[in-house]
This record gives structure tokens, sequence and C-alpha cells, in this order.
């Protein structure tokens, strides 16, 4: 028979087990003073019916970027995907699959991740990739801990990497919570004032760990100088390049110039935006990282039978949940959303990719010749190429021309003071190829009418 002890009954029994008479015992080690008192500020009991309506109110509060005249980048971006990705990627065999540590049950889900992994690496011009980061900000930092775990004993500069001084502060968060930990010390690379990378500070970095940058940069910006890093730092520094994958359709791959580890964030590739996420990481290497590289590693082998079989491989689960003394604490993995990306990038082809690529920056290079027909913008980074993104300088702070611009519909861009404090009147403004031509037109109108409205004041 079930014993019917009341809950006091029960609340009684385990305190007995733990030695104790009273909740206030139990929470007796949390000092008083970050105790809440008083009842937690919950609403009153409502009805299944009330739920729904104010679940409903509060979402329709909600403007999706599609809902609007959008030029917010920063990092994440909207391309179109195909239909298809998101009926394949909802079948039972993707949706529910398990984490695939038993292959002889899991063929399917192994060699689906196995085929993006092998897309990654063409992409980006290495031959081993994984698909266990959560996000672009992840697989920088993990990145960063790898080149240190593979370089350090050599290195001059030991437990040392460089990281370009325009990371955004999101990023370099993400960086430092993960190298703090490892004692591991982060330094700057600097910018010349159009935006590439100042060479001589890369010299500066010569027998650190690692490097890392951006192609393109935070600022849109395609660096012409970073395919020569890898000469300047030399066989003992990893280059790390962080690229955004849609610009591989038209720009080099980095493993083509030399970079030993190439991360980004793969959202572009086969995943809406969807508030932020979830999302997923990029992360190649060199075959000199493979074994001390984060995440999981699926191989393409025979089994006994002399068939072809995917099994996780060159590491164990083990090598990630064992705390500090871990290779990586990522032992999850993306799959699912990588997923999306693989087959974002197999229903493309080459063609498809670099036609999309096209799309962008022409997108991007339209947007900047319309905009330099207002009198009052000016461009800092004037003289290089951009893919999808740009910096203008306003003659106003960009905190009120994006709320002028939100007051008539607009997502104007990306408020750059929130990155860089100094520069009140820089506004990163994004083109994909889900910007036609007329949403430009009205832009470039609006931000016109912005700038006399301050002649006007003036």
């Amino acid at each position: 028979m079930v014993d019917q002890l009341p809950n006091l009954g029960r609340e009684a029994e385990m305190l007995a087990a733990m030695g104790m008479t009273s909740i206030e015992d139990l929470f007796a080690d949390i000092p008083s003073e970050v105790r809440m008192k008083g009842d937690l500020p919950l609403p009153p009991p409502q009805s299944e019916e009330e739920i729904l309506a104010d679940a409903r109110r509060l979402l329709g509060s909600n403007v999706a970027l599609g809902e609007r005249v959008s030029f917010l980048g920063a990092g994440l971006y909207r391309n179109y995907v195909p239909a298809s990705v998101f009926q394949l990627v909802t079948r039972g065999e993707f949706l529910t699959a398990y984490t695939p540590y038993q292959p002889e049950v899991s063929q399917g889900m192994l060699q689906a991740m196995w085929e993006f992994q092998t897309l990654i690496s063409e992409l980006v011009g290495l031959p081993i990739a994984n698909l266990s980061l959560y996000d672009g900000s992840t697989a920088a930092a993990e990145a960063l801990t790898c080149s240190v775990r593979v370089h350090t004993r050599k290195a001059t500069q030991k437990d040392t990497v460089y990281v370009s001084e325009l990371t955004p502060p999101d990023r370099l968060s993400v960086m430092q919570n993960y190298c703090q930990g490892a004692e591991i010390s982060i330094k700057f690379l600097r910018h010349h004032a159009d935006g590439t990378l100042d060479l001589e500070s890369v010299a500066e970095a010569v027998g650190s760990c690692g490097v890392y940058v951006e192609q393109p940069n935070p600022l849109g910006l395609l660096d012409g100088g970073i395919p020569q890093l890898k000469e300047i730092l030399g066989e003992h520094t990893a280059l790390i390049v962080a690229a955004q994958p849609v610009s591989l359709g038209l720009v080099e791959a980095p493993g083509h110039y030399g970079a030993d580890i190439v991360v980004g964030e793969g959202q572009p590739l086969g995943s809406p935006i969807t508030g932020g996420g979830p999302i997923y990481g990029i992360f190649a290497c060199s075959k000199p990282y493979l074994r001390l590289m984060p995440g999981r590693i699926v191989g393409r082998s025979i089994d006994v039978d002399g068939k072809v079989a995917y099994c996780l491989t060159l590491s164990t689960r083990e090598q990630h949940i064992r705390r500090h003394r871990a290779t990586s604490n990522i032992c999850t993995n993306e799959t699912l959303i990588a997923l999306m990306g693989a087959m974002h990038m197999a229903l493309l082809g080459p063609e498809g990719l670099h036609a999309l690529a096209v799309r962008n920056m022409t997108a991007c290079i339209m947007a900047k010749r319309k905009l330099a027909t207002v009198d009052g913008l000016s461009f800092p980074h004037s003289e290089g190429q951009h893919f999808n993104e740009f910096v203008v300088e306003l003659p106003g702070s960009s905190k009120d021309c994006l709320a002028y611009l939100d007051s008539v519909g607009i997502v104007g861009g990306f408020d750059l003071s929130a990155w860089y404090p100094e520069r009140t009147n820089w506004m990163l403004v994004t083109f994909t190829d889900q910007t036609p031509e007329h949403h430009i037109d009205i832009l470039v109108g609006r931000i016109r009418e912005w700038v006399s409205t301050l002649e006007v004041v003036a």
C-alpha cells in the first residue's frame, strides 16, 4: 500500500534524513543579506484560456526582421534558406535523434554529420572540421585555447595569444572567460584608421601561440593584408581566421593562404536568426591541431563486413567531460542546426553559393553608391572592399538616427557605439540577398530626411 503521508510529513522526513529540523537549517549557509524576503512576484493563478491570451499579447509585441525594412546585421545575417531545408530537418530521423555514441544504431545521423564536416572542410580549405561549437564566439575562444595547447611549449611568448582590437565585445568577453581560467594572456593587434590590420603589430605577435583575425572584419571590410599573415607569423604561431561563410563563395578560403584554424558563425548558412539562436559555430583545422581540437569528429571507416561505416573518432567522450583536465568542456554538438547548414550548402552547390555571395556583395555596393548621394554622410573605410556591410559616419548621433528610422518603420542598422564607445556617430548598415533595391531607396530617402532635420535645427 502506498504511504499516504501528508506533504509536511514528507518535508520533515527529508529534513531529518539530512540531520536538520527546519527549512531555515537547510538554507543557513546562505547570507541573510542576499536572501529574498517575501513572496515571489508572480501573478495570481490563471486559466488556460487566460494564459494563452497573455502569451499571444506578449508575442504580438515582437517585431520580426522580415516584417520591417531592415539593415541590421553585425554578426547575424538574413539570407534566403530554401523551404526544403526546414522540411528535411523536421524529419524524425534528424529531429529526435539521440547523441550518436552508438554507431550501430546511428549510421544515418553519423553520415549526415560527416557530410557536414566534409562540406565545411571544402568551404574553408582545411582537411578537418567538427560540428560541436555553439556559435562563432565559442568557436573563436576554443581556437585560442587550442592554439595554446599545441604551441606553448615552443612559444617565446608562452600562454599568450593576440586578438584583433576590432573584435566585438560580446565575442571578446567569451574569449576572456575561456582564457582567464586557463591563465592565457590576451594581447591586441592594432588597426589603421582605414580599418585594415597594422602588419607591424602582427610582427609583435611572432612567437605567441596564436593570432585571431576576422575576414571580413567586424566593420564588413575585406582586409587585403590578412593573406600575408602566415608568412609573417611563421610555423610556430597559429593563424586563426574567423570567416563569414557566405563570403567564401567569392573570397579566397583561409586555408588556402595559410590559416591553421578557421572558425566562424555558421548561422548565415541554413539557420534563420530566430531571436539570436539556436545557431552553430564552425571549427576547422589542419592536421597538427587534430588531437587537441575541441568537440567531436565523425570519421568514415570500414566495418568487419567490408562496408562503409561511420563513427565518432580520434577522441573519446571522456576527453570532453573531465572538468579541468578536459581538452574542452564542449561535449555536446549542434547537430540539428549544423545539418540545416549542410542541407543549405548541398542544395546550393558551388555555383549557388557563388551566386548567393554575389547577391550579398552586389546589394552592399549598390547601397554604398546610393548612400554616397546624401549630403552630410561619409564613409570611414571607403577605399576598401566590403562584403555585405559597411560603416556610415553620420552628421549626428547614431542613436538619434536609429530612433528616427524606427519611428518611420525601419530597422536602420547597428549603433557602433555599443562596440566602440567613442564612435557615437558610426552606424553599421547591412545588406544581403534579402535586401531589394527599393528597400535601399527607402533607407536613403529616410536618412536624407533625418539629415535635413539636423540642418533645420542648426
